[in-house]
């Protein structure tokens, strides 16, 4: 592995694991009233939209990390969706 890919994938474990106490406050606390449901939106669309862009130029980082946010901003939410309505 090359010291660029290694780069990329510690940057994307630190950028991956930000969003990650978010979800745990949101999941303990059974309110995502603070969170904005179109930066859920728009944060979640951006990223499948670099997932697919990680696969076609065939990045691992970039694929790996978009794959992991793309769940943990979708379960996000999902959890907005349910607990707000």
């Amino acid at each position: 592995m090359d010291a660029v890919t290694l780069l990329g994938l510690v940057a994307a474990a630190l950028t991956t694991t930000a969003f990650l106490p978010q979800l745990l406050k949101t999941w303990r606390s059974k309110s995502a009233k603070d969170v904005s449901l179109w930066m859920l939106i728009t944060f979640s669309t951006g990223v499948f939209l670099w997932l697919i862009y990680g696969v076609y130029i065939q990045s691992l980082p970039v694929i790996i990390a978009n794959s992991v946010t793309f769940v943990l901003s979708s379960i996000n939410l999902i959890l907005k969706i349910r607990y707000e309505s």
